[in-house]
Parts: C-alpha cells; sequence; structure tokens
C-alpha cells in the first residue's frame, strides 16, 4: 500500500520533468505500459488472499486513476506552452503599415471599347458579335470583294484552310445579322480582327468597330453627323472638324475616307460609304426600297489618339509600367 502511494507522488514528479509529448510517452510507459508499474500490480492481484485482494484492488485503482490524471494535465500543459511559443512566433503587430496591394484596370483597349459601345448605344445602336474564323462567302463574297480582289491575296489574309480565314474585319457580322433581321435596324459589330501586317502602328490581331444603319430613308447626311457627333464625344472635343474624302471600298457606293483635324493639320480615322446594292442583294434585300451606311474605325488607332501613344506594340506587351498608367 505504501509503495503504491509512492508510485503515485513518483509518476507526478516523472511528468513535472518532461518538456515533450515524446518524453511523456516514454514516461507512461513506465507506469501504464504492458510492464508497467501498476500493470504489473494488477497481475499480483492473485497472488493475494481472498480478503485483501478487494482492498488492494481498489487501491490500485485509485492510483492508476491519479496516474492518468497527472499525465493529462502535464500533457495539456506541454500543449498550452507549446502553443504559446508558437504565437510568439507568429505574432503579427496590426499596427504596422500594410504592404501596398497594386490594383489591376481594364487593359486601354477594352477601356476604349466601352467607350465606343457606350457612345453608340447612346445614339440607338445595338452591339452584334460574330465568329473570329469565317468563310470565304461572310469575309469576301458577300461583301462584293470580287474573287481576285488584292484583300483575298495570301500576304494580306490568314488562311485556316480554302475556304475558312480569320476574318479581316468585323463586316461579316453584318452580313450575317442582315440574313436573320429584317430592317430598320441600327448595329455596331466590335470586335478582333486578323491581317498579315506587324510594324509600330499595325498588328497581326487589332479590334475594329463598324457600324451598320439601314432603314428606307437613311442617307449620306444620316453617316456625316453619327460620324462627327461620335468623334465629337470620344475626344470630348465640341470644336473637332470632320471631313470625308472620296475612296473605294468595294462593299459601299459611294464611298469615303474620314479624317479628322489633329494637331494642326488632318489624320485619317476610318472608312465609310452607302451599302452597295450588291451587298443587299447577296442578303435578300431589296436595294431600291432600303439604303443603309456602313462604317470601320480602328479601336487601337483610337485608344493611340486620345491617350497619346505612339506604339501600338505597347498594347501587346504586357508591360506593367505601362498599362499601370490606365488604372
Amino acid at each position: 500500500m505504501n509503495n503504491l502511494e509512492y508510485t503515485l507522488n513518483e509518476a507526478r514528479e516523472d511528468f513535472d520533468q518532461c518538456k515533450s509529448l515524446t518524453d511523456l510517452d516514454q514516461v507512461k510507459a513506465k507506469y501504464l505500459g504492458k510492464s508497467g508499474v501498476l500493470t504489473e500490480a494488477l497481475k499480483s492481484l492473485g497472488k493475494l488472499s481472498q480478503e485483501d485482494k478487494p482492498k488492494v484492488g481498489a487501491t490500485i485503482n485509485l492510483v492508476k486513476q491519479g496516474v492518468e490524471e497527472a499525465l493529462e494535465k502535464r500533457r495539456e500543459a506541454i500543449l498550452n506552452a507549446s502553443q504559446a511559443i508558437q504565437l510568439e512566433e507568429e505574432s503579427l503587430d496590426v499596427t504596422l503599415p500594410s504592404r501596398k496591394e497594386d490594383r489591376g484596370s481594364l487593359h486601354p483597349v477594352t477601356q476604349t471599347l466601352h467607350r465606343v459601345e457606350s457612345l453608340f448605344y447612346s445614339m440607338g445602336f445595338s452591339v452584334a458579335n460574330g465568329p473570329q474564323i469565317e468563310s470565304d462567302f461572310y469575309n469576301f463574297t458577300a461583301l462584293n470583294i470580287p474573287e481576285l480582289h488584292p484583300a483575298r491575296a495570301m500576304h494580306d489574309t490568314f488562311y485556316i484552310d480554302e475556304s475558312h480565314v480569320l476574318r479581316t474585319h468585323t463586316s461579316p457580322v453584318q452580313i450575317r445579322h442582315l440574313e436573320k433581321n429584317k430592317p430598320p435596324l441600327k448595329i455596331i459589330s466590335p470586335g478582333r480582327v486578323y491581317r498579315v501586317d506587324s510594324d509600330a502602328t499595325h498588328s497581326p490581331m487589332f479590334h475594329q468597330v463598324e457600324g451598320l444603319w439601314v432603314d428606307q430613308q437613311v442617307s449620306f447626311a444620316n453617316l456625316k453627323g453619327i460620324i462627327e457627333n461620335f468623334l465629337q464625344t470620344f475626344f470630348d472635343n465640341n470644336d473637332l472638324k470632320v471631313r470625308f474624302r472620296p475612296s473605294y471600298f468595294p462593299f459601299t457606293e459611294p464611298s469615303a475616307e474620314i479624317d479628322m483635324s489633329w494637331k494642326g493639320g488632318w489624320l485619317e480615322i476610318g472608312g465609310c460609304g452607302m451599302v452597295h446594292p450588291e451587298v443587299f442583294k447577296h442578303v435578300g434585300i431589296d436595294a431600291n426600297q432600303y439604303q443603309g451606311f456602313a462604317f470601320g474605325l480602328g479601336i487601337e488607332r483610337l485608344t493611340m489618339l486620345r491617350y497619346g501613344i505612339q506604339d501600338l506594340r505597347h498594347f501587346f506587351n504586357n508591360d506593367l509600367r505601362f498599362l499601370q498608367q490606365f488604372i
């Protein structure tokens, strides 16, 4: 009996000396393991008299309970100490200034696209979209571009196969829209287009916005008013002058280049014209009943002029020093 009481005190002292859970488990085996002191004491009960067994057995269980309680108490203390050390090592001074976080922003070309769409939407135009891989029919034939026209040449156009190309303009969207929708209609078709060209002012992939207005009484005067209003609003300059020079496009007649006043001179900004009757014929619209005009503007060109950018390639180099200017 005295030995059992001594065992409890000894176990408490041994547990208190343990600094880690590994040490604690090793000491635990000394008392509660298969060959531990208390385990052996329980095995020895068979050697006692029937009179002593209940008393000694009860004492052994009380000592075992005391050892287990001391063990759990020390285990909790070790865990708390370990957690306190970890918290101290991982402490954070919330009064320190935080790290600077860079804010993302829309690409300048995307910002221009959104501005263009918003301005034309305010003038009653809706947005139409179409595929970037187009058939020869939609990209050329339906737009009155003959088979031997230079625009079809390999050195100008990316061919997927003999009858499919990466669209060279967004005009095919207008053809698809006219096939499915009856006049009157007013749409713009912004999007990516592809041509074999690359230098400081040209890229193999760039963005265009093309517009189309078809109705029974649409004239070139309407076209001039729309373009002038758009450019003056886009550049926030009511004094901006716009002129139209006679030109040639297979899909419009008459056709014109669009120039605007810029830094004391004139700068070409796009092309336009009245929709050619042959284009209406391809989509089943009576050219004697309906007239329409179309125009095309380069989004990168508008962006470069609005923000004073000299080299188109800045848009595609992903240089954060350049892009962060537009946050």
